[in-house]
């Protein structure tokens, strides 16, 4: 076992553990009460825990822009051949697609045998304002940048992807000038991977906050009111995790699939206490590529497009709650309308930001295509935060199994490294 793999795997078990000491810690702040008392609040949970978990994130994000530009133009531009990059986008796209379109459907049966709408009266009702979520042309028409750097100062993922892939294939194709680009990039990109080492030291501090502020603010009355619906969403999130990415890694590559999630741990540590599949990818980027094998020519393209359309933890939420608001309302909702949901879920993970709560988001466009009330979107946002961890570490999974799967059938990934400790 070499340094490295000792490091990061002691890293990942110190993640886990300050997860588990984070949720006892806030536990305790809430059930005992002190959660609740001013000077307790005012210092530890709404001060030093949120400061140090807000700053955690704020670490994370601010690297997710440099590093996917920088490590796209590298791993795009190392693709001399414009045909195997269109062939790693079609495998991609298409695999994040059949996930999602798999998951909505389990999810909506799930719903439909279950019934978690009926019967259910949450203890309480929590108001907000949804913002609406932008046409599906518009969102096409936006993946081409105005200006590449007001989509980089404003973190639009897509437009980023389309600007870099452009720029990594110009550099690609422009002899030795592009040649010499190239290498300063390359070298850039292993300047910003050791950028993100030094950020996943502080991890197991930033997990533990975010998990004990988690425990400490929580309402657990709401979560009577709607325990079956929240029970069946995780049961779904694990269900999709554990039997649908192991058969399609399993199938298509032959790799085991207790290996590959003995090494996401990690990866599912701070997409869980972040909720956010975009603040994730560095840490992504690194474990597929470092862990599992995968080339970066691969790895650069998949993970932040996955970060951006696969949402199968998203889809699974909003099949469960578009059911469970129409069950709650006494709609029956019919065999089209079902297939509208399929379809709306699967055309909205599309262009939608990689960020906490953008699931509800999603689901107020979801039910307004079905005639369901969006006030419904209350009966659930008190307990959406939980599960929002739970889908965001869903689909971190899903975009590191499509680009093992993906590497592997383009002969980039590196079995030794994948089946090694």
């Amino acid at each position: 076992m070499t340094t490295d793999n000792f490091d990061h795997q002691r890293l990942s078990n110190r993640i886990l553990m300050a997860m588990g000491l984070g949720l006892v810690f806030g536990l305790f702040l809430n059930l005992s009460g002190l959660a609740e008392r001013p000077g307790v609040d005012s210092f530890l949970v709404s001060g030093v825990l949120s400061v140090v978990g807000e700053i955690f994130i704020r670490f994370l994000s601010m690297l997710v822009v440099p590093l996917v530009f920088v490590s796209l133009i590298a791993g795009v531009s190392a693709l001399s051949d414009p045909k195997k990059l269109g062939r790693v986008g079609g495998k991609a796209v298409g695999l994040y697609m059949l996930t999602t379109g798999v998951a909505i459907s389990l999810a909506l049966i799930a719903a439909i045998v279950v019934e978690p709408g009926i019967g259910a009266n949450p203890a309480e009702l929590v108001e907000r304002e949804i913002a609406a979520q932008p046409s599906f042309t518009q969102v096409l028409i936006d993946m081409v940048p105005r200006n590449p750097v007001a989509a980089m100062a404003a973190g639009d993922m897509l437009p980023i992807i389309v600007f870099a892939i452009l720029l990594g294939l110009s550099i690609a194709l422009a002899g030795e000038p592009g040649h010499r680009v190239g290498n300063f990039f390359n070298d850039f990109n292993v300047v910003i991977m050791r950028l993100v080492g030094f950020v996943m030291l502080l991890a197991p501090y930033g997990v533990f906050a975010l998990i004990a502020v988690l425990g400490a603010t929580t309402g657990w009355g709401t979560f009577l009111g709607v325990l079956k619906y929240v029970l069946l969403v995780l049961f779904m999130l694990v269900l999709h995790a554990a039997l649908t990415y192991s058969l399609i890694l399993k199938a298509l590559t032959g790799l085991s699939p207790l290996v590959f999630f003995s090494k996401m741990r990690g990866v599912l540590a701070f997409a869980f206490s972040t909720a956010s599949s975009g603040a994730t990818i560095p840490v992504t980027l690194k474990t597929v590529e470092q862990r599992m094998g995968a080339d970066n020519k691969v790895a650069s393209f998949t993970v932040p497009l996955g970060a951006t359309i696969n949402m199968d933890g998203t889809a699974i939420m909003q099949g469960i709650a578009a059911a469970f608001i129409a069950q709650y309302f006494g709609v029956d909702l019919s065999l089209t309308q079902y297939l509208m949901i399929i379809l709306m879920v699967i055309m909205a993970s599309v262009g939608a930001a990689g960020v906490p709560g953008v699931g509800l988001i999603l689901l107020a466009g979801v039910l307004a295509s079905v005639g369901l009330p969006a006030e419904g979107i209350a009966l659930i946002l008190g307990v959406d935060r939980l599960l929002d961890m739970t889908r965001t570490a869903v689909n971190v999974t899903g975009d590191a199994m499509v680009t093992v799967v993906v590497a592997h059938s383009e002969g980039e990934l590196n079995r030794e490294v994948f089946e090694g400790p």
